[in-house]
C-alpha cells in the first residue's frame, strides 16, 4: 500500500506478489463511496494501521483537593537513566540483579498509574518498534548475556506494532539462552489494564 488507498504495481521489497484472476468489474462509484464514508469518519488514517487511528476520549475531571497538594506527594518509580533501549549500555551496572520493565514509549502517558503499577522496583526500559525501526532484541540479548537479571515484564499497548516489544524480549530471551521468568501486560489505546 502506498498509503493513498492504491496498490502499488508490485513490491519494492519482494515480499509479496500479485497474481491476476477474474473477478467483478471495477466499480469507480463504490470506490468512491467507500472513500467518502473513510474521509468522513475522520478517525482512520490513510494507511488503516490501528496505531494511527485518531481516537477522543472522555475522562472524569481529576477532583481538585481544597488545599494543594504538595509537589512531593507524588513520586517518580524511574530508578536509572537512560531509559531507551538503545541507549542503554548493557554492562551498565543498574542492570546487575535487576527486574526489568521493557514498555512501550505510549504507556506511561495512556495510563497515569504506570509508575506505581508496573515501574516500582523495576529498571524501566522504552522503545517504539514502528517508530524506531530497530531490532531490540540485539540490544535486550546483550543486556542479558553480561547481566543476571531477574524477570522481564513487556508492557505494550494493544495496536499491532507494539507486538513488535514482545517479539524482541522473546527473540532476545532464545539469543541468550537464559530461561528467564517473564510476562506481558497490555494496556488499550485508552490506558485501561487489559492483560
Amino acid at each position: 500500500c502506498d498509503g493513498l488507498g492504491d496498490c502499488l504495481p508490485e513490491c519494492p521489497t519482494g515480499a509479496i506478489t500479485l497474481e491476476e484472476k477474474e473477478t467483478v468489474p471495477f466499480d469507480k462509484a463504490a470506490v468512491e463511496r467507500h472513500m467518502a464514508q473513510n474521509k468522513a469518519k475522520e478517525e482512520t488514517m490513510a494507511c488503516g494501521c490501528p496505531s494511527t487511528h485518531a481516537k477522543t476520549f472522555e475522562r472524569k475531571a481529576n477532583p481538585q483537593p481544597e488545599r494543594p497538594v504538595p509537589q512531593e506527594a507524588v513520586v517518580s518509580e524511574l530508578r536509572q537513566w537512560p531509559v531507551q533501549i538503545k541507549l542503554v549500555a548493557p554492562n551498565a551496572p543498574f542492570l546487575q540483579g535487576a527486574d526489568l520493565l521493557v514498555a512501550a514509549t505510549c504507556s506511561a502517558f495512556s495510563n497515569a498509574n504506570v509508575h506505581q503499577q508496573f515501574m516500582k522496583n523495576k529498571v524501566t526500559l522504552i522503545g517504539c518498534p514502528k517508530l524506531d525501526m530497530v531490532d531490540y532484541s540485539e540490544k535486550l540479548a546483550e543486556i542479558l548475556e553480561a547481566n543476571d537479571i531477574n524477570s522481564i515484564t513487556v508492557l505494550r499497548m494493544s495496536v499491532p506494532c507494539c507486538g513488535g516489544l514482545t517479539e524482541a524480549v522473546k527473540q532476545a530471551l532464545i539469543k541468550s539462552g537464559k530461561m528467564i521468568p517473564w510476562s506481558i501486560a497490555m494496556l488499550d489505546t485508552n490506558g485501561e489494564v487489559l492483560a
